[in-house]
């Protein structure tokens, strides 16, 4: 699992500049290869150091009380806890709708596979599952076409080879319920411009989509001890090297990235999702961890898009005391670079 985030960080990189210049939905700020990038880095740097040092326990030894990653206290050899630790890293400090999501897939993959040394055809099933629900499940306004189909393909692909296999556990069922993933997210990420009207007009695939197809490659990559797919992507419209940047070629987008991390009741975190999904779009609303504090209330990752910041900030600190708060001008994305983009911090 270390080495498929490694890996995956390694890729994203190299593609960053690609999946930006295709990156015009939701919004054409050209920062999608960027914020996935800088979301599995973060994931990977969660695990990074540890060595032989981290104590062996179970899973959920990996979050405190409030829900925050609590290092060096998770099982080396337990696949679901190393998963788990970089979900929540990944999560405090997800960029954009992309690395948000990302770090959603994440944190449910990591909870069927809590307590495994090893990853199976039946346990990637349920990974992916889980994770496809939560996905879709996060977003208030969830839009197919985007990485939540190919998500949504791969998982579907997985359970349709395990079922097929009877529920085989072998190396050998594994790599093909690995193939099947990957070709299914391949299929996905084609069909999204055909189901996205400003993917179809600009005659490009949906960089979320890409990005996360090469994030389920290197998966197959790690698991499988083979190198990346390298023809992957040949004939992807609008990927070839070539080709120009879209998103500069579109209008502005007015407004601001607000995410932050709260602590929340249910009922708070229902209201505030309904307050935000009142002023703006792109609402994302994520759990982080399973653990309520002394007082009820647990902790939320948070992500929209709003014409303003002030309105939304106030909103979200009549019910609690936000932390990690970022805000980022939507219009100003495009001119990112990968080693520096930090967003506005506050």
């Amino acid at each position: 699992m270390k080495r498929w985030l490694s890996k995956a960080e390694t890729a994203l990189g190299n593609h960053s500049d690609r999946l930006n210049a295709i990156n015009i939905f939701p919004v054409a700020d050209g920062d999608t290869g960027t914020n996935l990038y800088l979301t599995v880095r973060a994931a990977t740097e969660a695990l990074g150091g540890r060595g032989n040092e981290a104590k062996a326990g179970p899973s959920n030894a990996a979050l405190g009380e409030s829900g925050a990653p609590v290092h060096g206290t998770v099982g080396q050899n337990d696949v679901g806890a190393v998963l788990a630790m970089a979900g929540q890293a990944a999560m405090e400090k997800a960029r954009g709708n992309s690395g948000t999501l990302f770090s959603v897939f994440l944190c449910a993959a990591a909870e069927p596979l809590a307590g495994h040394t090893r990853l199976s055809s039946p346990l990637l099933a349920a990974a992916l599952n889980r994770a496809q629900i939560r996905a879709w499940t996060a977003l208030s306004d969830p839009v197919p076409g985007t990485m939540l189909s190919v998500i949504e393909a791969a998982s579907r692909a997985a359970s349709a080879v395990d079922s097929a296999l009877n529920g085989d556990d072998s190396n050998h069922a594994l790599g093909l319920a690995l193939d099947a993933a990957v070709q299914a997210a391949l299929e996905a990420v084609i069909r999204t411009e055909s189901q996205l009207d400003a993917l179809q007009a600009a005659k490009v695939v949906d960089a979320g989509g890409v990005g996360m197809l090469l994030i389920l490659d290197c998966l197959r990559s790690a698991v499988l001890g083979e190198e990346l797919q390298s023809e992957l992507l040949d004939g992807l419209h609008g990927y070839d090297v070539q080709d120009p940047h879209i998103h500069t070629g579109m209008p502005d987008d007015d407004g601001v990235e607000v995410m932050c991390t709260i602590n929340l009741s249910p009922l708070d975190a229902a209201t505030l999702r309904q307050r935000l999904d009142q002023m703006g779009d792109s609402v994302i609303m994520s759990q982080l961890g399973h653990a309520a504090d002394t007082d009820g209330r647990y902790r939320w990752r948070v992500h929209v898009h709003v014409k303003e910041e002030a309105p939304a900030v106030a909103v979200i600190r009549k019910l609690g005391e936000p932390t990690e708060i970022s805000v980022s001008e939507l219009a100003q994305a495009r001119n990112v670079e990968v080693g520096d983009y930090n967003g506005h911090e506050r």
